[in-house]
């Protein structure tokens, strides 16, 4: 079921594209950071999906919260229960574009700086994201990466006061997303 709904994710992205340069991928990764005063927690997702047009530098994926794996099964089953409230929130999105990537670019190995500029959608919440990235070109295939820091309360995720020293309020998420073309 969970194969599906991201294939039919993907496909309604791309069916209104014609002739365009699609690139996708099953398999990026998130991973996030919380450095607190007394504990440091990370987290990491390797089932990302994610869909780049090359045509338009138009970028979207689709993460399964479920999906982050930690050091530690309370820490994990915290993250889903008290906090990300995954069954009710089961996934984050990002939908926007990558400017400053030249299409001719894609046939030239190199790292070319970007500007991520989109929708970030966490915990049912979305917010403009607005951050620097790159796209590494390696014979034919696209990394796209960024890093940014998000705000808990932004996206109406509470810290109880019980554990407030333990997490941060602000998270360190970094995305890199290795595609291949369609």
């Amino acid at each position: 079921m969970k194969n599906i709904l991201s294939i039919i994710f993907i496909l309604l992205f791309l069916t209104n594209i014609v002739n365009a340069q699609k690139f996708i991928t099953k398999n990026g990764t998130i991973k996030f950071r919380s450095d607190a005063k007394l504990e440091k927690i990370e987290a990491v997702n390797k089932q990302v999906n994610c869909a780049f047009d090359l045509a338009n530098n138009k970028i979207v994926f689709k993460v399964l919260i479920k999906s982050f794996e930690f050091e530690k099964a309370l820490m994990q089953e915290h993250f889903n229960e008290n906090y990300m409230e995954s069954d009710k929130f089961p996934v984050s999105t990002f939908s926007g574009s990558l400017a400053g990537f030249d299409k001719a670019n894609i046939s030239k190995n190199g790292s070319y700086n970007v500007i991520v500029d989109g929708k970030l959608t966490i915990h049912g919440v979305t917010m403009a994201l607005k951050e620097k990235g790159t796209i590494e070109v390696k014979n034919g295939k696209i990394i796209a990466a960024s890093a940014f820091t998000v705000k808990l309360k932004d996206y109406n995720i509470k810290i109880p006061n019980a554990v407030f020293n333990k997490i941060s309020e602000e998270i360190t998420i970094s995305v890199e997303m290795p595609l291949s073309k369609m």
